[in-house]
């Protein structure tokens, strides 16, 4: 199979311009649990070739609910080895470099994030989160990160907007409250996120999460790269 023909549909709607830039583009994404791997997957089949996925996570049962690469037989594998096998059955010729790492203030600077185009946020810890955050948009790469997509059912309240103006987030207000006491970001990013914000049922060690809403701030999170590139 021809890269050609398996973006052939995608190339009615964007120009055969924008797929080529789109193939040029470099990308970096931060976690690929619940969000991340969705985004992954939309990046690859929008025609992204040169894609680092970063995880230091193994599939656990927990996951199979609503991350990409688990299921009961992926239990115990490394999660970017998982996708990256996955990535590459739907583009072969895409270059997937799948690091087992966690990206921290001790490991940032081994990334390389002034080489990327563009830098992806999909990551849960909120120190790693707000290091990122100074980190990425002190660079030339489009930073896009997502907000919390626990504790939410309806789809329709997905929004994208700049980080200072979302609202509605706990993770975010989280985020800006400990940004305004240190390093502020050095420019402006979107993000994804949702308003809504329900409570668990049941009592339990983490907030409530499902497949349709982790899915879908993963897919606008990679529609941002794809609208982004568009307008160029």
């Amino acid at each position: 199979m021809q890269e050609e023909s398996i973006f052939q549909r995608t190339e009615l709607l964007l120009g055969k311009e924008n797929i080529e830039k789109i193939s040029r583009k470099k990308v970096i994404l931060f976690g690929v649990g619940g969000v991340g791997s969705w985004c992954a997957e939309a990046l690859i089949r929008t025609g992204v070739r040169n894609l680092t996925i970063v995880d230091s996570d193994t599939v656990c049962l927990s996951n199979v609910n609503r991350q990409l690469p688990a299921t009961t037989e992926t239990i115990g594998q490394p999660k970017v080895d998982v996708l990256k096998k996955r990535l590459n059955s739907i583009n072969p010729e895409a270059r997937i470099t799948a690091l087992q790492q966690r990206y921290t203030e001790e490991t940032s600077a081994s990334f390389g994030l002034e080489t990327y185009d563009y830098i992806m946020d999909a990551i849960d810890s909120l120190d790693c989160k707000i290091h990122l955050i100074q980190t990425a948009t002190s660079t030339d790469a489009v930073f896009f990160s997502s907000m919390g997509a626990a504790l939410k059912m309806d789809p329709s309240r997905i929004r994208t907007t700049e980080f200072w103006k979302v609202q509605g987030c706990p993770l975010a207000a989280a985020l800006r409250r400990k940004l305004r006491k240190g390093s502020m970001p050095q420019k402006k990013f979107l993000c994804v996120y949702s308003d809504e914000l329900l409570s668990n049922k049941i009592e339990g060690y983490a907030n409530g999460t499902v497949v349709h809403m982790t899915a879908i701030f993963g897919l606008t999170l990679a529609g941002l790269v794809v609208r982004d590139v568009c307008k160029e």
